[in-house]
């Protein structure tokens, strides 16, 4: 195997982004998160600042639609009105992370990136997650926030991930068939799962 990708999906507060940073530092190969954002705008030559508000998002009006934008690699063409739409902002994103898992062996967290790669054989899809307390107490090191209102920002933005996943995925984000490997956080911490998915990974492609 040349080479290999890494996605990690991951809940909020989970240290899914920290274990993906350090998974990509101890293998030394490249971590792509928002950069994500910059390189889809430099690709399509669409304002970064529009991939950051729908990055990982649907608008409020989608959040209850029952059709859903399942992603088929298409691209809108820059003469059409919906040029610039969350749909083909998605489009372009997921160009960008086919390119790169094309190119280099990384780390890419969220977007949807484990469903975009899945006909990929060298991906490695995880999935971390954590109890509603302990992502609460990772959060009140980063916010001066009541409990209760992290508590409401860890399973509002939960939801809204899930509500992105299924309408450009058609699957449940917290669907452990999605993946290779679903790591507590809580009970590994972050050394023993960078371990794991290390050790997995040399049992899966016998480094």
């Amino acid at each position: 195997m040349e080479h290999y990708v890494i996605t990690i999906a991951r809940g909020y507060g989970s240290g899914g982004k920290t274990m993906g940073m350090m998974l990509a530092e101890e293998l030394g190969i490249h971590f792509y998160d928002r950069e994500l954002l910059r390189l889809a705008s430099d690709e399509s030559g669409i304002n970064e600042e529009l991939f950051g508000r729908a990055d990982e998002k649907l608008k409020q009006s989608l959040l209850f639609r029952i059709a859903r934008k399942e992603y088929k690699g298409e691209l809108i063409p820059p003469d059409r009105e919906d040029f610039v739409s969350n749909d083909n902002l998605f489009n372009y994103q997921a160009k960008v992370i086919k390119q790169i898992a094309e190119q280099e062996s990384c780390v890419i967290v969220g977007r949807c990136a484990d469903y975009i790669l899945k006909d990929m054989d060298n991906v490695v899809k995880i999935f971390v997650h954590a109890s509603l307390e302990d992502c609460v107490g990772r959060l009140k090191g980063m916010f001066s926030l009541p409990e209760k209102e992290l508590e409401k920002k860890v399973i509002t933005t939960d939801k809204r991930r899930a509500a992105y996943y299924k309408y450009y995925t058609g699957r449940n984000w917290e669907d452990a068939q999605n993946y290779d490997l679903c790591l507590n956080s809580q009970q590994l911490g972050f050394d023993k799962g960078v371990q794991i998915v290390k050790n997995y990974l040399d049992i899966r492609f016998q480094k």
